[in-house]
């Protein structure tokens, strides 16, 4: 998703908010003595599956394909809502990564050496918004359409004056991977691994390109950008932004929104060749991915794994969708088309 080097780039620089300070503390949990599953969960049983993608819009770091076996785990059946996320905020006083101003030295630790600081304008609580273009332009510039806007963040998706009023059942946007780990941390879980979320997205349908199977994606299948990208959005699925949880149909498992709608953290960090070393085993067992991130375009900055696919998509741009498709970001960044959802293990 963010392919742009940080360093000399005053936008993306702004990006960089890593600001871990509330996010690993002592929250109280809802769960952590329920001998049951919390509700809005669906059981995943154990599994063997073939993870990576192939074919034409699959990408190098998808591959190689491997084996690979899963315990059974609960997973959210839709991303978090706002309105979940409003319930955590309320009783920890939890404040997001985009809230909160950045610190020079925070912005600079994932800078080149030499990479001047940002002017004190920059250093401000904002988050990363969508900006249409007004004619067509090349696809290998996300600046283009993206914009760092003051006081954008889960309350106010769109910046200042905007709102959520309307759309509690719509997940929560412009949550750092930070955020995402605290919610779940409260909610007496964790984030899923890459591993699981891909497993859970197929629904059961092993290799299949799409979390339905194979056929073609459409506008009555998931909520994602239908005409010129990031020109024209011909709002054929019905949706700008973000569509309430569960609208689309559901896949195999009985999980909604595993296509398209947000972008979901997983708890992985990115490296492109991070199934490399699982492919040399004839199956690996319930895999938590590399010890660090590190990401060529940007060796600077560790990022960890999204997952998914959101409103944006598109296969001129991104087909993100697939379920084997893999995109990366530094985890202090939020953005209005980036959630989350947990997964809940008995006794974890």
């Amino acid at each position: 998703m963010r392919k742009v080097a940080i360093a000399g780039l005053c936008f993306l620089v702004q990006m960089v908010c890593a600001q871990e300070m509330s996010c690993c503390g002592k929250l109280p949990s809802r769960f952590a003595t329920s001998p049951e599953a919390p509700a809005g969960m669906v059981w995943i049983p154990a599994g063997e599956f073939v993870m990576g993608g192939s074919g034409p819009y699959a990408r190098p770091d998808e591959q190689p394909l491997h084996k690979v076996k899963l315990d059974g785990f609960w997973i959210s059946r839709t991303p978090i809502t706002n309105d979940k996320f409003a319930e955590f905020v309320k009783a920890t006083g939890h404040v997001t990564t985009a809230e909160r101003a950045p610190t020079v030295e925070e912005i600079l630790s994932q800078t080149p050496p030499g990479t001047p600081p940002p002017p004190a304008e920059m250093l401000v609580a904002a988050s990363l918004v969508f900006k249409p273009s007004k004619h067509p332009v090349p696809l290998d510039n996300p600046l283009v359409w993206w914009e760092w806007k003051a006081g954008a963040n889960w309350r106010h998706p769109d910046g200042p004056g905007s709102s959520i009023e309307g759309k509690g059942d719509h997940p929560v946007v412009h949550v750092s991977w930070f955020d995402a780990q605290a919610y779940c941390k409260w909610a007496g879980g964790r984030l899923p691994t890459e591993a699981e979320w891909e497993y859970a997205a197929r629904g059961g349908l092993d290799q299949k390109p799409y979390v339905w199977g194979d056929e073609p994606v459409d506008a009555q299948k998931c909520n994602i950008w239908q005409g010129l990208f990031p020109v024209t959005n011909t709002l054929e699925d019905g949706f700008l932004t973000t569509s309430p949880v569960g609208r689309f149909p559901p896949n195999g498992y009985g999980l909604f929104d595993m296509a398209g709608n947000v972008w979901e953290w997983v708890n992985d960090w990115y490296r492109p060749d991070s199934y490399a070393q699982d492919a040399t085993n004839s199956v690996t067992l319930n895999p938590q991915g590399a010890a660090s991130g590190y990401d060529p375009e940007e060796p600077y900055t560790p990022k960890r794994v999204i997952r998914g696919g959101s409103f944006l998509c598109n296969d001129q741009y991104c087909s993100g969708y697939r379920p084997s498709a893999r995109m990366k970001t530094s985890p202090d960044t939020s953005s209005i088309h980036s959630g989350f959802r947990c997964v809940w293990i008995q006794g974890l």
